[in-house]
């Protein structure tokens, strides 16, 4: 571990052993040194690396997994040493985004930024790199390298995968603007804080839950019925986690920008976690990132069930002061959340009142789906309707016959 890591070499471990059994691994052992930096040809100093391979083959392993991000050198270095292959943290997360990937568009993104990982590693992919290709109708020349045949193969599919993207994103697109005006609430955070768990228990949606991590990868939307009759979107997103390889967050930009351009975020973190501080800040600069850590937002900190001392919460109550403690497993707190979610809405949406004459009543289906009916009773005119809602919304209404009431003004 480098020097200055915040984590204990425990907490870095415990997170490291779940991606390896969410990848289907056994782990057999662990090491940890910690330098001020990484050997830069083997990553870990001499005397580690002669230890490592000791350990390597008294436990019989087959796989080395490493914490952290391996150059090409620095892997092949290991491998050498240690007699088996050598993954680094960014290509076990790919192999999981790979084994969960459901829809075209997610299983095109993970080859993406699988392929756009594996272009600088090609030569210590392939033992074949270095034979040369005779040139076609050229006596004597040298040819090409495979390495270089290998790498215009790879290029050429990362540009078809991308045009295949392209294509699907521009769909996802034209179905998110024909989407009705809905205020839309995006769920954010950690993997494995209980999003789809939430969702699930707010919409009924259906959506898988596993007690592992980025059990799924897809974006989904659904319509959630507030108490009063009002409709908003609740939009679940992948899960993001600490050192997110760069390449898997270029390429899920266009899933999650979907869920980022919600009116809201609702970021959870698992707050049983000891490390749930740092899953607040691995979550900031995910967001930041995707620059969208200016987006109106409620922190939740789930599975309050599991915490045996609340008092372990209050680091993070200092991290965001009006950070809500909820238990979307059995309940609590999550009527507390709706709260806040309303008031939200009531602080951000304007209140007037309208008067929806007879000829205009096929509007109050609309009123009732994307606004919060505050009062109405009926008139000789028509309905009288006191209302929160949106601009947008405010707007369509008026100019489908709803009529602002303009009522005197009372001060002396």
């Amino acid at each position: 571990m480098p020097m200055g890591d915040s984590r204990t070499a425990a907490e870095a471990l415990s997170e490291l052993q779940q991606l390896a059994e969410t990848a289907d691994f056994v782990p057999a052992g662990c090491m940890v040194q910690h330098r001020r930096v990484a050997d830069p040809t083997s990553y870990l100093g001499t005397g580690k690396l002669e230890e490592l391979a000791e350990v390597v083959k008294l436990a019989h392993s087959g796989c080395v997994i490493c914490d952290d991000s391996l150059t090409p050198n620095q892997a092949r270095n290991i491998e050498n040493k240690v007699g088996v292959p050598v993954m680094d943290r960014s290509e076990v997360i790919l192999q999981i985004f790979g084994t969960h990937a459901r829809t075209p568009q997610a299983r095109y993104q993970v080859e993406l930024a699988a392929l756009q990982y594996e272009m600088p590693r090609l030569r210590r992919r392939w033992t074949h790199l270095e034979r040369q290709r005779g040139g076609i109708g050229i006596r004597g020349g040298a040819g090409e390298k495979q390495i270089d045949v290998d790498r215009n193969l790879v290029r050429t599919r990362i540009a078809s995968v991308k045009r295949d993207l392209k294509r699907i994103e521009q769909h996802k697109v034209r179905e998110v603007r024909a989407r009705p005006d809905l205020f839309t609430i995006a769920l954010v955070g950690y993997t494995n804080a209980g999003k789809s768990t939430l969702m699930n228990r707010l919409t009924e949606a259906g959506v898988l839950t596993e007690n592992k991590l980025f059990s799924t990868l897809d974006t989904r939307t659904r319509p959630w019925r507030l108490p009063g009759g009002r409709t908003v979107l609740l939009t679940d997103t992948v899960g993001f986690l600490r050192k997110l390889p760069h390449q898997l967050v270029a390429s899920f930009h266009a899933t999650l920008e979907e869920a980022l351009h919600a009116d809201l975020l609702v970021v959870l973190i698992d707050g049983s976690s000891p490390e749930a501080a740092e899953q607040l800040h691995a979550v900031d600069d995910v967001l930041q990132t995707l620059e969208a850590d200016r987006l109106p937002r409620l922190t939740v900190l789930n599975k309050l069930d599991m915490v045996e001392d609340r008092a372990t919460l209050a680091p993070l109550w200092n991290i965001d002061p009006h950070a809500l403690a909820v238990s979307v497993q059995d309940g609590e707190g999550v009527p507390e959340l709706l709260g806040a979610i309303q008031n939200h809405l009531a602080a951000v949406e304007n209140r007037v009142e309208l008067l929806l004459p007879h000829t205009a009543g096929a509007l109050h289906s609309e009123i009732r789906a994307k606004a919060t009916v505050l009062s109405e009773f009926y008139t000789e005119e028509g309905c009288l309707m006191e209302i929160q809602a949106s601009p947008a919304v405010l707007g369509r209404l008026m100019a489908n016959g709803a009529q602002p009431v303009q009522r005197p003004d009372s001060s002396p």
